[in-house]
């Protein structure tokens, strides 16, 4: 395989990316994990009602929130654009 002979200095995110990471590192961490166990819960109970579909569709949140999770922790954790503020330090 041949290594890319673009550096990591050279990426950059754009304006959108950042303003949505701004935004989205102001929720609380735990907020998706308990949005996640509450649509399990959800889709547990819609399950036992009788409602299969809806109770699968419903299910099928709980990754995408645990995903959102990962994601919201990880811009917390190495900000927006780490590159950006390395270059101004």
């Amino acid at each position: 395989m041949a290594m890319s002979s673009v550096s990591r200095m050279d990426q950059t995110e754009g304006q959108v990316a950042k303003t949505i990471e701004e935004q989205t590192s102001k929720i609380p961490s735990d907020a998706f994990l308990w949005t996640a166990i509450g649509a399990m819960a959800a889709s547990a109970t819609l399950q036992l009602m009788g409602n299969k579909h809806v109770s699968l569709f419903v299910g099928q949140w709980a990754p995408t929130f645990l995903i959102l999770g990962m994601y919201n922790k990880l811009v917390k954790q190495l900000g927006s654009d780490w590159t950006d503020s390395r270059a101004r330090a």
